[in-house]
C-alpha cells in the first residue's frame, strides 16, 4: 500500500475558502455582466409583446400613450415607470383616441389569471381581452385564451356607467354556458366555469374602479396625441 509522501502537503481549508470565495465572485460577476448585456433586447421584446397586446385589444390603434392611474387623476410615463395601475392610451393614425388597454387579474381554477382588455368610451363597452399569464388547465381553462366563442364576449362588451358616472349601470357577470340574455353577461365555457367567471370577476372589479376615472380624464386622454 502506497502511503502519503512525509513532503507532500494538503490545501488548508482557508485556501480551499479562497478559491471557493474567487470562483463565486468571478461567477456573479459574469451572471451580472450577462444580464446588462441582454437587458436592452429583454426590454424591447417586452415592449413589442406589450404593444402588440395593445393593439389586438383595441382594434384601429396604431400608437399608446402610457399612463398611471393616480390619485390626481392620469399623469403621463414612460415604459420604464413601473409604479401606479397602468392605462394604455391607444389612438389611430389620424390620432383619434380608439381607447384605453387595462391589465386585470383574479383567481382562476389553478392560480391567478393576469389579462390585458380594451375599453372604448365612444362606445362604453370592452372591445377585446388578451390572456398575459394563465396555468389553467390545458385543454379546459385555458380555453380563454382560444375559444372563439368565448372571446366574442368581448367584442362589445357592456360597460356603461349609471346615471351619477360613479359605477357601471349593469354589473359584468358570467353565465352559465347558453344562458346570456344581456350585453354585460359574459357566456361562460362548459368545462371551465370557474376560469371563466374568474374573466368576470376581474372585468367587472377593474370597471368599476376605472370607468369612472378614465371618462372624467377623457379630455386630457383626447387631447395627449393631438
Amino acid at each position: 500500500m502506497n502511503s502519503p509522501s512525509p513532503h507532500s502537503t494538503q490545501p488548508s481549508a482557508l485556501s480551499l475558502i479562497a478559491t471557493l470565495g474567487v470562483v463565486a465572485l468571478i461567477s456573479g460577476v459574469l451572471v451580472v455582466l450577462v444580464y446588462q448585456l441582454t437587458l436592452p433586447a429583454i426590454l424591447e421584446n417586452r415592449r413589442i409583446a406589450l404593444e402588440r397586446a395593445i393593439f389586438t385589444v383595441l382594434p384601429g390603434a396604431r400608437s399608446r400613450i402610457n399612463f398611471a392611474l393616480t390619485a390626481e387623476g392620469l399623469e403621463r410615463i414612460d415604459d420604464q415607470q413601473t409604479d401606479g395601475p397602468r392605462v394604455y392610451a391607444g389612438y389611430d393614425l389620424s390620432g383619434k383616441l380608439t381607447g384605453v388597454a387595462l391589465e386585470a387579474s383574479a383567481q382562476g381554477y389553478q392560480d391567478i389569471i393576469r389579462i390585458l382588455y380594451g375599453y372604448s368610451p365612444k362606445c362604453s363597452c370592452i372591445t377585446g381581452i388578451t390572456v398575459l399569464e394563465s396555468k389553467e388547465t390545458p385543454g379546459l381553462g385555458d380555453k380563454i385564451e382560444t375559444d372563439p366563442e368565448f372571446l366574442v364576449n368581448f367584442e362589445a362588451l357592456d360597460g356603461r356607467l349609471n346615471a351619477t358616472g360613479e359605477r357601471l349601470n349593469n354589473e359584468i357577470v358570467t353565465v352559465k354556458h347558453g344562458k346570456k340574455s344581456n350585453p354585460w353577461e359574459i357566456d361562460a365555457i362548459s368545462g371551465a366555469t370557474v376560469s371563466s367567471k374568474a374573466i368576470g370577476r376581474m372585468l367587472n372589479n377593474s370597471a368599476q374602479k376605472t370607468f369612472p376615472l378614465i371618462m372624467q380624464q377623457l379630455q386630457k386622454l383626447t387631447q395627449e396625441e393631438s
